[in-house]
């Protein structure tokens, strides 16, 4: 990956970062994730930033491709995973569905963003495929 590529992915997650605080501050916890989805493409797209919605990843499995294999809730700039959450609880499978994700896409970064906790800062995980 080149050094222009790198910065603007580390850009990226910056914005990401940066949009999360801003919805939490501005909403705080406790609504559907679908309202978390919505307002923070909204937030994407005021700040120019490309994104998809609930895009679709086909998987290859034993030379069969199988197209409704997985669903990504926000790819931005196709080049970063987003995958919110509106959960009390935080769960480990989380961590390894978006590593999964990472992989199968052929993305290098992603983060799970739980909406449903007190403070933002322990509800988003940065995820780094090597």
């Amino acid at each position: 990956m080149h050094k222009e590529e790198k910065e603007h992915i580390e850009w990226l997650g910056k914005q990401i970062v940066d949009i999360a605080y801003h919805l939490h501050k501005a909403l705080g916890p406790g609504l559907l994730e679908k309202v978390y989805e919505a307002c923070f493409c909204y937030e994407l797209g005021k700040r120019s930033i490309p994104f998809v919605t609930q895009k679709r990843v086909a998987i290859v499995y034993d030379n069969i491709e199988f197209d409704e294999a997985l669903r990504l809730d926000i790819l931005v700039d196709d080049r970063v995973i987003i995958e919110l959450k509106a959960q009390e609880n935080f769960h480990p499978v989380w961590e390894a569905q978006l590593l999964s994700y990472l992989r199968l896409s052929n993305k290098h970064l992603g983060y799970i963003i739980n909406f449903t906790v007190p403070l933002i800062k322990d509800g988003i995980k940065r995820m780094i495929l090597s």
